[in-house]
């Protein structure tokens, strides 16, 4: 049992939720200095974070099952090597996007509304590849719906805040996605595949994503002033600037070896905003 557990869990790279997760409940706190947060509805904001991400996740397992399956970097995922069955697979997507469904519903009627055009957005980004050169901006608005979800289910009325949250957040992961995908180049141009590394090339593929993070920085800073937020908020934007400079740093059309390391320090620039933006919410 516990062994299928892990299976299900590396299925959908569970350790990842660590990406979106601290964006929506940034939001969430954000709209706390305007509205009653309790803990009932945090919790449920993060069932709600958890699932959709596996769900879509899962559905992107299977729709590139056939590509995984040729792509030697991905032959190991757990469809291609034979861990798990597209049945089992199928089962958990539908599974985890209904737990998300009747999670939204716990947080009031808009939430619940919006629920089903969240997971079509989130399960177009993994047939956005044959479609369109612009699939990491897909991720990207994917991803941005986190924040801008966690101000709506916490509450919150109309103000600009979840909107540039939702633009840092956006650009944050395109950028991010776009080195990514740039290991892949080769494979996916033979396989007729769609991405701004093939549209473009890794040189400027490269240029677009450190673009993409300058506005992620340009988008964060105005958050602060539109919440008014102080020098603590200010103090944890640098270190995520520099994390992100790091980061870039690490790769370039020359060298793409470093690419798996940039990752995992990514996921540590959420962590780092929620951390910033909560003590300067309740301590300064």
């Amino acid at each position: 049992m516990i062994a299928r557990l892990r299976t299900y869990a590396s299925f959908v790279r569970f350790s990842h939720s660590i990406f979106a997760l601290p964006f929506a409940l940034a939001g969430a706190l954000l709209a706390s200095r305007l509205v009653p947060l309790g803990w009932e509805r945090v919790l449920w904001i993060i069932v709600c974070m958890v699932t959709a991400r596996s769900a879509a996740m899962g559905f992107n397992r299977l729709a590139d099952h056939a590509f995984d399956a040729r792509n030697p970097r991905t032959a190991g995922r757990e469809l291609p090597r034979g861990a798990m069955t597209r049945a089992e697979a199928a089962l958990f997507v539908v599974v985890m996007a209904a737990a998300f469904i009747a999670a939204a519903a716990q947080l009031g009627r808009l939430p619940l509304l919006l629920a089903p055009v969240a997971l079509t957005v989130v399960f177009w980004y993994s047939l956005a590849k044959r479609y369109t050169d612009y699939t990491q901006l897909f991720l990207g608005l994917a991803m941005a719906l986190a924040p801008a979800g966690g101000w709506i289910a916490a509450g919150g009325p109309l103000r600009p805040e979840p909107v540039l949250l939702a633009v840092a957040i956006g650009t944050w992961v395109a950028g991010f996605d776009v080195l990514y995908a740039c290991q892949d180049l080769d494979f996916d141009r033979r396989e007729g595949l769609r991405s701004i590394p093939v549209r473009f090339g890794v040189a400027k593929a490269i240029a677009i994503s450190r673009a993409l993070h300058v506005v992620t920085v340009a988008a964060l800073a105005a958050v602060g002033i539109a919440a008014g937020l102080g020098p603590v908020y200010a103090a944890g934007l640098v270190l995520v600037a520099t994390l992100l400079v790091y980061e870039q740093s690490l790769v370039s059309p020359s060298d793409l070896s470093q690419v798996r390391r940039a990752f995992d320090l990514n996921g540590w620039v959420g962590v780092l905003y929620l951390l910033a933006t909560a003590a300067d919410v309740y301590f300064s």
